[in-house]
């Protein structure tokens, strides 16, 4: 054991210095083992606690390299970035205009005053549960006011998700290429993630069931409407057939409609399983980071449960926050926000395949990210690494790799934060 562990800290210590630096191949794991003489089962433990650390990441045929960047990505600006491809931030340069008359009205009356330094609660308000309710049905999905709890931010709508559906030590089944924060929640939740495989539209409903016959899952998480970072959407024959698999096998899923806005009209799964689906949705990419809202619509059988969790994480949303939203929602401001924000994607991507023409770049038109697969000359590692030196921040495929060493050779190119 001290054996074992002096060899990370002392490998630790080479990447911190920068004798082993970005890009970097390790031996493979039984040279390294014949190098330091030691077991080959001690060499695949220190390997394994690099890449927990976030310092190495390992590619099947590849092998195991120091990383660009270490540890997972987290929200803000990349240090000394020029043009901020990796965080999407989709504020519009005009977009207060839309907003300042609902706050000014807020704060004209005093009730909604009252209301907003009240002690905060995940249950809302009923007008508040109606405004959302109506803002968030689309289509044949019809939200109940009741279903519907509300937290600071949609991460803490999904951690919540995440805990009431499975125990500490069960598994998740999550897509194959995920949301990096699910990844992190998971970890800190003490929750197995079970890589799930994926097509050209998403979430494989017959691998799903083979996946849960194999070693139950005690849950479900995917994105059907723009998956970040594949961009992929669900047809209406996929949502139908993966709605049948969840009512089947008696599985819930949170299913993850952040980036949904933009496809208007888009109708989630929860509108076909709506006992067997918790739907997580934000104001985050709708509106703005600093002025959000998280909301879960909550199956009727699960409602109190979930309430409990909230109250236990304690993610209730701010009284303040709350009513903004609330009147973002009732009034139109926020739809109105949208419905600029989704010309303005629009936008941005005519100007990535004018500028990617030749490159081999997945990309939904109407989302506010794409996918650059990259040919085999370069690791997305090293390619982030080249970007850096050159004033451009991108996040790597291993960001959302669930599988170790099954990361895609590509890179996700965050498209709302740069000016067009």
């Amino acid at each position: 054991m001290d054996r074992y562990r002096s060899i990370v800290e002392a490998l630790t210590a080479d990447i911190a210095s920068g004798r082993l630096g970005p890009g970097d191949r390790l031996p493979p794991q039984r040279v390294f083992a014949d190098l330091r003489g030691i077991a080959a089962s001690t060499a695949s433990r220190v390997y394994r606690e690099l890449t927990r650390r976030g310092l190495v990441v390992g590619e099947v045929g590849r092998g195991t390299f120091v990383r660009t960047t270490h540890g997972p990505p987290a929200p803000g600006d990349p240090d000394g970035a020029l043009v901020n491809l990796e965080i999407n931030v989709p504020v519009l340069p005009d977009q207060d205009r839309l907003l300042v008359p609902s706050i000014q009205a807020l704060t004209r009356r005093r009730t909604a005053m009252k209301a907003a330094m009240a002690l905060p609660t995940v249950t809302g308000s009923p007008a508040g549960r109606q405004a959302a309710a109506r803002f968030l049905s689309c289509g044949p999905w019809h939200v109940a006011p009741d279903a519907v709890c509300f937290t600071g931010n949609g991460r803490q709508a999904l951690a919540a998700a995440m805990a009431l559906l499975v125990p500490p030590g069960h598994r998740l089944g999550v897509e194959a290429v995920t949301y990096p924060v699910v990844k992190s929640l998971a970890a800190h939740l003490g929750i197995e993630m079970v890589p799930l495989p994926l097509d050209d539209e998403g979430l494989d409903p017959g691998a799903l069931a083979a996946i849960h016959a194999q070693t139950p899952l005690r849950g479900v998480y995917f994105q059907p409407t723009l998956h970040n970072p594949l961009g992929l959407t669900m047809s209406a024959r996929r949502r139908a057939a993966v709605a049948r698999t969840l009512t089947a096998l008696g599985l819930t899923a949170i299913e993850d409609r952040v980036y949904a806005f933009l496809a208007k009209d888009d109708v989630p799964v929860a509108a076909q399983a709506p006992d067997h689906v918790i739907v997580v949705d934000s104001l985050s990419k709708r509106v703005a980071p600093g002025t959000t809202l998280g909301m879960a619509v909550v199956p009727p059988g699960r409602i109190a449960p979930m309430i409990d969790a909230l109250r236990r994480g304690a993610w209730a949303p701010s009284g303040l926050a709350f009513e903004i939203a609330l009147r973002w929602m009732a009034d139109g401001a926020a739809a109105r926000v949208s419905d600029a924000k989704r010309k303005d994607a629009a936008a941005r991507q005519r100007i990535l395949a004018r500028a990617c023409a030749g490159l081999d770049v997945r990309a939904d038109p109407r989302a506010y990210h794409a996918w650059l697969r990259l040919p085999e000359v370069w690791r997305a590692e090293t390619f982030v690494g080249a970007a850096a030196r050159r004033g451009i921040a991108v996040t790597p495929g291993t960001a959302f790799a669930v599988a170790p060493g099954h990361a895609p050779n590509a890179v996700r190119l965050a498209l709302a934060s740069p000016e067009p």
